[in-house]
């Protein structure tokens, strides 16, 4: 497990992980600068106070409420954004370690993308609703982020070479594994910032992981015979 986090990090930073990374990055400030313009004037523009001093604390109130809130969403963007080019990743990962799977059809890919977005939202929303209760909320936010992320990389990287159902039977062979190898994948999505290097990470990571759990299932079932 670590000596496959050891050799994925470095990757996120060849041309072609910094190619994904430089897209999301740029069109997730995009949509966020327009979320922010639009819930902003949005609220404002119902705050009525017979005084000017106190609409505009109440504008830098509002700002900096929304500057906190979205800074949830930041992860789930980038996400989104980031995972319509996660299955070329894969494939750029697959190269550097001598295996080789199919790309996933067009409908497949975006509909693992949603996933990833949705998963992202619901973790940091979660964590965003427990995040008065102090340690509750960190040990919550690295459980869930580990079994989904690590569920979510998991499958990205298996469907490139077998069908769902057959995906989930290997997940549920080596689930613990998987969440274990999940929590690594959680501490990058805990730093603010390094936290949007995570599709990049999970994708890298999680082929590598998917790679060995094949070979020992391959080696298993040859010695059983």
């Amino acid at each position: 497990m670590f000596q496959a986090a050891q050799a994925a990090f470095p990757q996120i930073f060849t041309p072609p992980f910094r190619s994904v990374l430089l897209k999301s990055l740029g069109l997730t400030f995009i949509l966020l600068v327009l979320m922010w313009a639009g819930l902003d004037k949005a609220i404002v523009g119902y705050i009525a106070v017979p005084y000017p001093w106190l609409a505009s604390i109440l504008s830098f109130l509002t700002g900096l409420g929304l500057m906190i809130g979205l800074a949830f969403f930041i992860a789930p963007i980038s996400s989104l954004v980031a995972g319509f080019y996660l299955d070329d990743l894969a494939d750029v990962v697959e190269q550097k370690i001598g295996i080789q799977g199919r790309a996933l059809p067009a409908g497949q890919a975006m509909w693992l993308a949603s996933k990833f977005a949705l998963v992202s939202l619901l973790v940091n929303a979660f964590a965003l609703a427990v995040f008065l209760l102090p340690g509750v909320n960190l040990l919550v936010f690295f459980l869930a982020n580990a079994y989904l992320l690590g569920r979510e990389y998991f499958e990205l990287a298996s469907l490139r070479f077998r069908s769902l159902a057959e995906t989930h039977e290997l997940r549920r062979r080596h689930r613990f594994y998987i969440f274990i190898c999940g929590l690594l994948i959680a501490g990058f999505v805990a730093i603010p910032i390094v936290n949007l290097l995570t599709p990049l990470f999970g994708t890298a990571f999680m082929v590598r992981i998917h790679a060995r759990l094949a070979r020992e299932d391959l080696v298993m079932i040859q010695a059983g015979r």
